[in-house]
């Protein structure tokens, strides 16, 4: 990433925004050592730092829902302010092309921290059947992750970010896409009951 941002400078683009996360601190790994890399380097920049997206419930927690009616987490009573990803987009979209340069990070949340028990009971309303929490160990959600096709490295990352979470990491809000993008962000239960076909059965159901 840091070769692809000096060959852009080189080739006069001026402005740049980076996808981070909020798990990700300035100076930390992956995406955290780009964060200073375009504050050095940039004449014009800009980092987002979004929370655990909404749309992760469509993919990673999607086949749970449908099949065991549940969402496997290692959190516990943690919340998270859970972000639709259209709002990223459109915050992006302001930084891109305001005519100001912004040269500061973001974190961007939705309007509510919720723990994971709160999603399935707001998912378990929107699509007309219950769903429930299962709350398991760190270990525990490793394993079901590599059993589900995961690398054992990517398996055991996402599964300390449950604890992290379950620890409090993720428990914030902030009002940066209202001050971005001049509205409120999505909340969750406008995003499940927009999404709810997603979280039924889609085959016959058996009669006993």
């Amino acid at each position: 990433m840091k070769a692809l941002i000096d060959r852009a400078i080189e080739a006069g683009t001026t402005r740049f925004v980076l996808l981070s996360s909020s798990a990700l601190a300035e100076g930390g790994p992956a995406m955290g050592m780009v964060h200073p890399y375009l504050r050095e380097r940039a004449a014009q920049w800009a980092v987002l730092q979004p929370s655990w997206f909404m749309q992760n419930f469509l993919g990673q927690h999607a086949a749970g829902i449908r099949d065991e009616d549940a969402i496997y987490s290692a959190t516990g009573a943690g919340r998270v302010p859970f972000i639709d990803t259209d709002d990223i987009a459109h915050a992006a979209f302001r930084i891109l092309t305001d005519e100001a340069p912004h040269n500061r990070a973001y974190v961007l949340t939705g309007p509510e921290a919720l723990t994971y028990g709160d999603t399935a009971e707001i998912i378990g309303k929107a699509r007309g059947k219950p769903v429930r929490h299962v709350a398991v160990s760190a270990e525990v959600l490793g394993a079901r992750l590599r059993e589900r096709g995961i690398p054992a490295q990517y398996a055991a990352m996402l599964a300390a970010m449950d604890a992290a979470i379950a620890g409090g990491a993720e428990d914030r809000i902030t009002e940066s896409v209202q001050l971005l993008t001049g509205r409120p962000a999505r909340d969750f239960k406008s995003f499940a009951e927009a999404n709810a076909g997603a979280w039924r059965c889609q085959g016959p159901e058996l009669q006993g």
